[in-house]
């Protein structure tokens, strides 16, 4: 993923004032990260609650193998908390019960 650096870094030729670009390619891509974390959660939540009764168990397992994996990404940004997204992505006690959240 290219990534453009913001106009307020002055480039002033000395070392002291150079960017941290490689610092900010990790960032950007740990926000990328993120980002498809999310958007498996997503379509795993979508389709737990659209499957029917007899593959619910298969289901709940993705569902909660997709939210593990998308904590994760969240505590590698450095995001500890989880309860704004637990809320903003609607995720059902039943999973969170499958990652030991009581």
């Amino acid at each position: 993923m290219a990534v453009r650096m913001p106009s307020n870094f002055g480039q002033s030729g000395h070392g002291d004032d150079a960017p941290d670009v490689l610092g900010f390619e990790i960032l950007a891509e740990k926000a990328a990260s993120l980002g498809r974390a999310g958007e498996r959660v997503e379509a795993a939540l979508a389709r737990l609650r659209k499957g029917g009764a007899e593959e619910r168990a298969v289901l709940l397992k993705a569902a909660a193998e997709a939210v593990h994996a998308y904590f994760i990404q969240r505590e590698l940004c450095g995001l500890r908390r989880h309860d704004a997204a637990i809320r903003e992505y609607d995720i059902p006690k039943a999973v969170l019960a499958r990652l030991g959240a009581r």
